[in-house]
């Protein structure tokens, strides 16, 4: 901050934030008619009352994938400001579209998009597991950490991002380069077990479940993201091998292979372990699922923990005529149960079948999920929207949209429902057969995320109008109430009415805000972590058309 700067923000009060004071400074530093006295009503507006609507609450998501360069970046060894476009790219085209929360996959395969102690770089960044992108050089004045970039576009935006992990997946089969010497597979290979061309952290042993919790910790505490997300991946999803039948002669059948985990096995059992195979593999997945909501919530309270697991759920308890894989017996994730004893913040159900698909019915198994919610735990649907893809066997954006009418029809009864996530992202930014341009419609009223159902009111102030010169409001957040962890005001709901209809926009808190030509009201009030709402303060503004 120059000295100039410094003399002007001297003269406004401690609980103004810094970025209102700057913005405040910036025009006119040394001048005394470039600091309205916020004790007093600014020429630019008068405080009035006046009633906009409700805020309106849903969570539209997407997953942003970084595994095999799915979504970002679009391939190994991009420039620094290339890399950097793609993130500033993709959030704008998110805020724009009205996305408004972002599942980032920071850890796909024990590896990491982000500078870590615990783990290496990923090779989708450079193309080389362990070694950083060329331009990842502190002497570099266009270096950046890729995880930090993501957070700051996305908040700048008001949009919420989620770090997505795979807790078990150490390997992929379609890697680019081999692992690097400080890859776990290499500084701990009893740790990971091969199984269908993929490496596996064995959820049996102790050692791998503390690694990846930790690396989850270590996320949590470093970086200001908004939520912790795992997905489906818990013991692997079967593979079969062709091996000859004795009982038919010289044919081949198809046999499942056993995960490997006899090593972990056998010592549970030598040291007393009562559990089936089947019961203890369960309950290893239990013990982590219930750790990392325990942990992430001691370090940080307004961290919203997310499951998105495969969505048919257990066969004793499916609806009739539904059927298919059970991830229960096969992948050993009890979910029920992880719902039954409150170890999410929300659940995602991949539910990744078309509406008319009666085994698989998208609807039926929506209702299956919202009926499995004793602690009324937010449920998001999740939609397989790369399923339309151009192939064959593409769906159509009609079959999208269709299940977000479904999901708001179930809303409107059950306000638990009241969210989606796109899987993934790339189908919406590339707007494949005009998913997209089909989704703006339902998009066109801004909403925000659902607050959380697991965190108390906080109690937070009402923001303070300071200004409205031209078109720019500023407005300044009040400190949090004290010993109120989380209720850090993030953003800003602002209702602009323009020729009579109340227009909501969503911005970061402390950033000056354009309002819309012929504005003549504005009812302003601060978001927390937690998503709560404080009061609103209300004026009557005159914007010129």
């Amino acid at each position: 901050m120059n000295i100039s700067l410094t003399r002007c923000a001297k003269r406004w009060p401690k609980w103004i934030s810094l970025a209102a004071i700057l913005s405040a400074c910036a025009t006119d530093p040394g001048s005394s008619a470039s600091m309205p006295d916020p004790t007093q009503a600014s020429p630019g507006f008068v405080l009035e009352p006046h009633q906009a609507p409700a805020l309106p609450r849903e969570f539209r998501a997407a997953w942003v994938a970084t595994v095999a360069n799915i979504d970002w970046p679009s391939k190994p060894g991009l420039s620094a400001d290339a890399m950097r476009s793609e993130i500033v790219d993709s959030v704008k085209a998110a805020k724009a579209l009205g996305i408004n929360a972002l599942l980032l996959q920071v850890r796909s395969n024990a590896d990491a998009i982000y500078p870590s102690e615990l783990e290496p770089w990923a090779d989708v960044l450079s193309g080389k597991q362990g070694e950083p992108p060329k331009w990842l050089d502190p002497t570099n004045t266009a270096a950046f950490d890729p995880l930090q970039t993501w957070i700051d576009e996305a908040h700048r935006s008001g949009i919420e991002l989620h770090a997505w992990f795979n807790p078990y997946r150490a390997r992929h089969v379609a890697a680019k380069s081999a692992a690097s010497a400080n890859h776990i597979s290499r500084t701990q290979p009893d740790l990971v077990k091969t199984y269908g061309g993929f490496g596996w952290l064995d959820p049996g042993e102790s050692k791998a479940s503390a690694h990846s919790l930790a690396v989850i910790d270590d996320v949590a505490r470093r970086y200001d993201i908004d939520g912790i997300h795992i997905d489906d991946y818990f013991y692997p999803y079967p593979v079969t091998s062709a091996q000859p039948s004795t009982a038919r002669g010289s044919v081949t059948v198809s046999v499942k292979l056993d995960f490997p985990d006899e090593p972990s096995w056998r010592a549970y059992t030598q040291t007393g372990g009562t559990l089936t195979r089947a019961g203890w593999r369960r309950d290893n997945v239990n013990r982590f699922v219930e750790q990392m909501d325990t942990r992430v919530r001691a370090i940080k309270p307004w961290l919203r923990v997310g499951v998105s697991p495969f969505g048919l759920g257990k066969p004793a308890l499916r609806p009739e005529g539904i059927k298919g894989f059970s991830q229960y017996d096969e992948l050993y994730a009890d979910v029920e149960l992880w719902m039954a004893r409150g170890w999410m913040d929300y659940l995602v159900p991949q539910l990744y079948w078309a509406i008319d698909q009666k085994a698989q019915s998208f609807p039926v198994l929506l209702d299956y999920w919202a009926a499995q919610n004793p602690k009324g735990l937010h449920v998001f649907s999740g939609l397989y929207s790369s399923r339309i893809n151009g192939s064959t066997a593409t769906w159509q954006p009609p079959e999208i949209t269709r299940q977000i009418d479904i999901t708001r029809e179930r809303s409107a009864a059950n306000s638990l429902l009241n969210g989606h996530v796109h899987f993934s992202w790339i189908a919406l930014y590339k707007n494949r057969l005009g998913l997209a341009d089909a989704l703006k419609p339902l998009y066109a009223q801004t909403a925000l995320v659902p607050p959380s159902l697991r965190a108390p009111k906080t109690g937070l102030a009402a923001p303070t109008l300071l200004r409205v010169s031209g078109d720019d409001l500023l407005v300044a957040v009040s400190e949090h109430p004290k010993n109120q962890a989380g209720a850090v005001p993030l953003k800003l709901a602002v209702w602009q009415r323009v020729s009579g209809a109340w227009q909501l926009g969503i911005h970061a808190a402390g950033a000056p805000i354009k309002l819309a030509g012929g504005t003549d009201a504005i009812v302003v009030s601060s978001i927390d972590r937690f998503g709560h709402e404080s009061q609103t303060v209300s004026a009557s503004v005159k914007v010129s058309p």
